[in-house]
């Protein structure tokens, strides 16, 4: 046997976190911040959601080599644009409820058959989801079409940049201070084959079923922001591949609770739109150091960060915003875990027979 391991010192944890986390997580944070200040100082912070949803691109290449990095960073910026292009054009034409439902399938599908085959991490369609619903909803006058959809390239491609930009500086830094920097771990190869994969089609299924069916229920029980609970259930179905775990989707359900309780002692002040900018960032920051170690945990900040960014977009009464967000937010994981139980029920039943 060997020798046991000793404790790790605080120096050692931190030098381990600065090492795995704290560059994405600055990445993240400025590259939501500057677009969000730009539009503040310009007294357009109605447009928040837009170049949120394009600072998203941000979110994605974590821990992979410049080279593959930018592959996954293009296209993540492709499929959060053109997501919200779409959201927009439906809501500045007025289109028919059909239409929306059909632009959702449409997201949910290339969205995870693009996922799969590329290796995108995050491995779900849950931000182009956000971004096509969300804009989908926000009333556009077809006047300011091509500025909303500007908003949100601009602040994508300045988001791919501040992404890939740790290229200069290790290059900069060079071996004598290589330690600095984290390792680039995580390469992601182009599956073709992914895309015929049973678990693919499993989660593009259980993801259709489960977004149609909250969204409608959320429709008729008369609830505000129905979108809500048609993101929770893509948040709560677990990717493809992953195991169906009951346990993680109930992580996901609490952290989302205590994101609505952090969101009300932010909101019920009702702090100036500076001091909910720097709430957003300060959250973005903190949910990219927790996703990869709990997602549940990660949520406490996410569900701020986006009900923050919503509430600058399209102010509402804060004790409606936080109501509807848990409601639909049950309501939508109620869904998710009930597929989840379905697919472990149908693959027992596999293995069995």
């Amino acid at each position: 046997m060997g020798e046991p391991q000793r404790p790790q010192s605080l120096s050692e944890r931190l030098r381990s976190l600065t090492a795995l986390d704290i560059e994405v997580a600055s990445r993240a944070a400025l590259a939501v911040a500057v677009p969000l200040f730009v539009l503040l100082a310009l007294d357009r912070i109605d447009l928040a959601a837009y170049a949120s949803f394009g600072a998203m691109t941000a979110l994605y290449g974590r821990s992979e080599p410049y080279r593959l990095r930018l592959r996954s960073v293009s296209i993540a910026a492709v499929g959060l644009v053109l997501s919200v292009a779409l959201g927009t054009t439906l809501a500045a034409t007025g289109a028919p409820l059909w239409m929306t439902a059909l632009s959702l399938v449409v997201v949910i599908v290339c969205g995870l058959v693009a996922a799969a085959v590329f290796g995108l991490f995050p491995p779900t369609p849950l931000f182009f989801v956000f971004g096509l619903l969300v804009c989908a909803a926000v009333p556009t006058p077809s006047g300011e079409l091509a500025l909303r959809i500007g908003i949100a390239v601009c602040s994508a491609l300045f988001a791919l940049a501040v992404t890939m930009s740790g290229w200069l500086l290790r290059r900069a830094a060079g071996r004598r201070h290589a330690d600095w920097f984290k390792s680039l771990p995580r390469s992601p190869r182009i599956r073709w084959s992914a895309a015929r994969e049973p678990q693919l089609w499993l989660a593009v299924v259980q993801n259709v079923v489960g977004a149609l069916l909250a969204g409608a229920l959320a429709m008729a029980l008369g609830i505000g922001h129905p979108y809500w609970a048609v993101v929770s259930v893509v948040a709560v179905i677990p990717p493809p591949h992953a195991r169906h775990s009951i346990s993680r989707a109930l992580h996901r359900i609490v952290g989302t609770a205590l994101g609505v309780l952090v969101t009300g002692l932010l909101l019920f002040p009702e702090p100036p739109p500076l001091v909910i900018l720097i709430a957003v960032v300060v959250a973005q920051f903190a949910a990219e150091i927790l996703v990869a170690r709990n997602y549940g945990a990660a949520l406490v900040f996410v569900t701020p960060l986006a009900l923050g960014v919503a509430h600058l977009a399209s102010p509402l009464p804060v004790s409606t915003l936080l109501i509807d967000r848990l409601v639909e937010t049950a309501l939508g994981a109620a869904i998710g875990l009930l597929l989840v139980l379905a697919a472990r029920w149908l693959s027992a039943r596999g293995r069995d027979s």
